[in-house]
């Protein structure tokens, strides 16, 4: 049997050694394969469009930017790269760098740009304000707010300033933007449709090419936040630092809706959901919070808030949203009138427990609606209202 074997392997030997005789470099194409790979291009797009409106939404400013990342299939890899945009006109390009500089600038001038940016939201909301009070608080607060910038640009160091002027020499001395870069940030001029083209070479002089239509849309104002004044009941919380936690829930007329709810007060943080207080809503349902806040019509907001309902009683609590054509409770509970509800049973839940709830409602043509708060058969406590705007 081992003579067997031994043939075998010398059989199987020779054969292998057949074979690879067949493979001669001196034979042209034979045993060379020439790699006919080419390059198979790609990009990435992002908007970065950046606007300004003042509180009027007028447009102030626009910057139709968009940043694009060339590059081709893992097997080839692209090394020339040549975009093609089109119309052209107006078009201009920006180093990819530029922003990134900007913002280490804004690192280092963090104490700065961070009283600064709260300086300009206070100049942005100051023309709009038609309250003669809330005008002062305003203008009193950016004062303040000079004052500190003021110490803030003292107190930078020599440090932190030689970091700024090398930063500002990097952006001073960086090459201007081309259409052969892998990645730049193109500014078009407005709106509308462009064709961008991306052509890849690979270093065998193999290309090919790729285009996409890149919609440029009209810049739209921000849909503001709505204010909700008091949202989690404590003393002190209005614009001007006054305020019982209840002042801004108080019915224009507790005949017809009836009267403010009470507050709760706890001792310690973390007790509440939001501070030291909540409004309290006894068993008797004779209290209520009523709430007139502006929204920008056509808008869809998110309402969030926390509710503890006690567990001996049967009983419920009933967040709304209502029509500010509602004069009355009574026209309140009206189905015409309720753009949203939530109501929450004291059924399943447990004391001193609060649980977090959300309503999502549309303003419609509405410029203000009514957050209306009310309760039955058990005593409840509502705290830490909050609203977004959906996206």
């Amino acid at each position: 049997m081992n003579k067997y074997l031994f043939k075998i392997k010398y059989i199987v030997l020779a054969t292998f050694v057949s074979l690879t005789s067949c493979v001669n470099d001196d034979l042209a194409d034979v045993g060379d394969l020439v790699d006919i790979t080419g390059p198979t291009p790609f990009y990435n797009v992002t908007d970065i469009t950046t606007s300004e409106f003042d509180c009027s939404d007028v447009e102030l400013e626009a910057n139709y930017e968009f940043n694009f990342q060339a590059g081709s299939n893992l097997a080839v890899n692209g090394i020339y790269y040549e975009w093609k945009i089109s119309p052209s006109e107006g078009v201009s390009l920006i180093n990819k760098d530029l922003p990134i500089l900007e913002k280490s600038i804004e690192g280092e001038l963090a104490s700065v740009v961070g009283l600064e940016d709260a300086i300009s939201k206070l100049e942005f909301k100051l023309p709009c304000t038609v309250d003669p009070a809330k005008a002062a608080v305003i203008e009193a607060q950016i004062a303040d707010l000079e004052a500190q910038l003021e110490t803030a640009k003292a107190n930078l160091t020599d440090e932190t300033l030689q970091n700024v002027s090398n930063l500002e020499n990097q952006i001073a001395t960086l090459p201007a933007a081309t259409l052969q870069d892998k990645e730049l940030i193109v500014s078009f001029p407005g709106p509308g449709e462009y064709t961008v083209g991306l052509t890849v070479t690979d270093n065998l002089g193999k290309s090919d090419y790729i285009e996409k239509t890149v919609t440029v849309n009209q810049v739209v104002p921000t849909i503001p936040i709505p204010e909700i004044g008091e949202p989690g009941f404590d003393d002190g919380t209005l614009f001007d630092g006054t305020g019982d936690g209840r002042d801004s829930w108080r019915a224009p007329s507790s005949s017809k809706w009836g009267s403010v709810f009470q507050i709760n007060t706890k001792s310690e943080l973390g007790v509440l959901p939001d501070g030291y207080q909540a409004a309290k809503f006894p068993s008797d349902g004779t209290r209520v919070g009523y709430q007139e806040i502006e929204v920008t019509p056509g808008a869809t907001y998110v309402l969030t808030y926390f509710s503890e309902l006690d567990t001996n009683n049967l009983g419920e609590v009933t967040v709304s949203i209502i029509s500010p054509n509602a004069t009355t409770l009574e026209e309140a509970k009206l189905e015409a009138n309720i753009i949203a509800s939530r109501t929450d049973s004291s059924v399943g839940r447990v004391d001193d427990v609060f649980k977090k709830h959300a309503i999502t409602f549309e303003a419609g043509e509405y410029e203000t609606v009514i957050i209306l708060l009310t309760n039955s058969g058990t005593e409840c406590r509502l705290d830490a209202f909050d609203i977004t705007v959906k996206q």
